[in-house]
């Protein structure tokens, strides 16, 4: 090719490059590739502040995720209701012989096919007819918000699903409405996140869990 050919490509400044980057990098958050080998990575779909998402730490979530394995048992279900960084852990670990499903109302974790259901906690038996009333051997919940209200709905939700086990993670604050509403009582772990949060959270089970020592 001649200079003079050269010449007549379409330069872009960087300015416009960087934008463009930018936009692409987005896309790509939008819309994960599902087919990639991380795609079960705590953080390959970014939180999103909006919609008070908040991820566990990589501990916790391994800590979490070992526990429904645990609690559910070989061959049980899990439904993870606002815990989408449990379910990817859950889907990442080696061995951990259960059906999981992942209950969002962020659709971008459509990627995960099948396993996604989407779900508002203000509808909450707003749900599929492939999802039976009492179905899900464990149930672990962390309510995106920090309210009765959101607690009370979410819990009809979890009440809905729940053949017995539960799990709920939530805010110290919300320990006797927990209590009232699920007849849960708090365990000695305590959960952390991936970005240091001002409240304190703490794990709740009706039942007697291995989340009883702190680490």
């Amino acid at each position: 090719m001649s200079d003079s050919e050269d010449d007549s490509v379409p330069q872009l400044s960087p300015h416009t490059l960087a934008a463009l980057h930018e936009f692409y990098a987005e896309q790509q958050q939008q819309h994960p590739d599902p087919s990639g080998e991380d795609r079960y990575s705590i953080g390959v779909i970014e939180e999103d502040w909006r919609l008070s998402q908040f991820w566990y730490s990589e501990e916790t979530a391994l800590r979490l995720a070992e526990e429904a394995v645990a609690a559910a048992g070989h061959g049980g279900r899990v439904a993870c209701v606002c815990t989408p960084s449990v379910y990817q852990k859950l889907r990442a670990l080696r061995g951990a012989r259960v059906c999981v499903r992942v209950f969002e109302y962020d659709r971008r974790f459509a990627v995960y096919g099948d396993d996604f259901v989407f779900y508002d906690y203000n509808r909450p038996l707003d749900l599929p007819g492939d999802v039976a009333a009492g179905s899900f051997d464990l149930v672990i919940a962390d309510p995106p918000h920090l309210s009765e209200d959101c607690l009370r709905k979410t819990a009809e939700t979890v009440k809905h699903l729940a053949r017995g086990r539960i799990l709920l993670c939530t805010g110290a604050v919300m320990e006797a409405a927990a209590a009232r509403l699920l007849g849960v009582k708090a365990c000695g772990f305590v959960p952390t996140h991936s970005r240091a949060l001002g409240n304190e959270f703490r794990c709740y089970t009706n039942y007697d869990s291995g989340l009883d020592q702190r680490v």
